[in-house]
């Protein structure tokens, strides 16, 4: 008997404070972006024919018979199944995804929580939110090494977070909803390997990066108070002193702090890169009434692409 076709999504994320400081103890805050997405499908395939995974985007056809221990699409499934306690389907699940790859949007996490909720969703299974999360956690360390864990949970929930490694996940409450713009570099922003970067920096100079660290943690702090209370004015400067934070810690670049300079000159409340740095986004807090101007004004300054957003409506 086939089992029905299913699909199930999940949007990409970006980080609104706390980049590279979540690693080491300190908070983060994250929200989702769900003008993105990664989507899974799953249908029956021919007795026998095993788990096909087909990702047309990275041009993969895999099967679970495949001894790739690298491959997150096939750790994914297997996660997924073991933790179900289930055998391998006779089935093709498809992935297809908007969210751009190595950009600081999430686009590994989103996948693999797609992929996780489809097969579980065909095999009659409904997981919840943080079963989900705990799967892609390990799936993200295939992608980054040492992930923090907070793409994995902002996905996972769908809801803004704040987040701590190693504590329970808080949802945050968002008082007044707030527009950003992320605006795409078009270059690739490798998190692993620029979480490497910056874990070897440390080891070398522990004291001036811990004091970072404490820094970046206590801007958060005091955003997370600012989302909570509605007082988003509050919110801009506090995104342009994470972004001194981070040049600091040596993981900006001229384009990056050029797009934050140009949010900054044509309007927005604040700006900042989001995710890893050297490549990837940069956001913008704006109004909607300047919108329209800042977002032509991150074009014209080299974004790829710049996507609006509305956080906690």
């Amino acid at each position: 008997m086939k089992t029905k076709p299913t699909q199930a999504t999940a949007p990409g994320k970006a980080i609104l404070f706390g980049e590279h400081a979540v690693v080491y103890g300190q908070p983060a805050i994250a929200v989702p972006i769900t003008q993105v997405q990664a989507t899974a499908a799953v249908e029956s395939a021919s007795r026998g024919s095993g788990l096909t995974i087909v990702a047309s985007d990275l041009q993969k056809r895999l099967t679970l018979a495949e001894d790739s221990r690298k491959e997150p699409l096939i750790a994914a499934a297997r996660l997924t199944l073991s933790h179900l306690s289930a055998p391998e389907p006779d089935a093709t699940l498809t992935i297809r995804s908007t969210i751009p790859i190595a950009g600081g949007l999430g686009s590994g996490a989103a996948v693999a929580t797609a992929l996780v909720r489809a097969l579980a969703n065909f095999l009659s299974h409904r997981l919840k939110p943080a079963e989900v999360s705990a799967l892609v956690f390990e799936v993200e360390k295939i992608h980054h090494g040492t992930p923090s864990g907070i793409d994995n949970t902002v996905i996972a929930y769908e809801q803004p977070v704040y987040f701590v490694h190693g504590k329970s996940v808080e949802r945050l409450t968002v008082k007044e909803p707030f527009t950003l713009l992320i605006a795409d570099t078009g270059r690739p922003s490798p998190t692993g390997k620029i979480v490497g970067r910056v874990r070897r920096a440390r080891q070398r100079e522990p004291a001036r990066y811990d004091a970072l660290f404490d820094q970046i943690g206590d801007v958060t702090d005091e955003a997370r108070r600012a989302i909570e209370m509605g007082d988003i004015e509050a919110m801009g400067p506090l995104m342009d002193e994470n972004h001194e934070l981070l040049i600091e810690l040596r993981v900006s670049s001229p384009q990056l702090d050029e797009l934050v300079e140009t949010a900054r000159l044509t309007g927005a409340m604040g700006a900042k890169l989001s995710g890893a740095g050297r490549g990837g986004n940069v956001i913008a807090l704006v109004e909607d009434s300047t919108a329209a101007e800042v977002a032509e004004a991150l074009k014209e300054a080299g974004a790829v692409q710049v996507i609006r957003t509305k956080v906690g409506r």
